[in-house]
C-alpha cells in the first residue's frame, strides 16, 4: 500500500514539474515575441542619421542583450537542477 502511494506523489510530481516547464516555455516565448516587437518597431521609428537615436538604439539592444542572456543561464541551471531531482526521484524508484 505503501508503494503505490509513494508512486502517485512521485507522478503527481512530474506532472507538476512538466505543468511548470510547459508554463515556463509559454511565458519566455511570449516575452520574445513582444521584445522582438519592440526592436522592430524601435528600428522603424528610429532616425538612424541622428546620433542620439542611434545611441537609444545601441542602449536598448545592449541591456536587453544582458537581461535575455542572464535569463537563458538561469534557465538552464533551473534545467539542470530539475533533471538532478528527477534523476533523483527515478533512483528511489528502484
Amino acid at each position: 500500500m505503501e508503494s503505490n502511494e509513494l508512486a502517485e506523489i512521485r507522478a503527481e510530481a512530474l506532472a507538476r514539474i512538466v505543468r511548470s516547464e510547459r508554463w515556463f516555455k509559454a511565458a519566455f516565448f511570449g516575452g520574445a515575441i513582444f521584445e522582438l516587437a519592440f526592436l522592430a518597431a524601435l528600428l522603424l521609428t528610429a532616425d538612424l542619421s541622428n546620433r542620439l537615436d542611434r545611441l537609444v538604439l545601441i542602449g536598448a539592444v545592449g541591456s536587453y542583450s544582458l537581461v535575455l542572456l542572464g535569463l537563458v543561464a538561469v534557465a538552464a541551471y533551473l534545467n539542470r537542477s530539475v533533471l538532478r531531482v528527477l534523476q533523483a526521484i527515478e533512483a528511489g524508484a528502484e
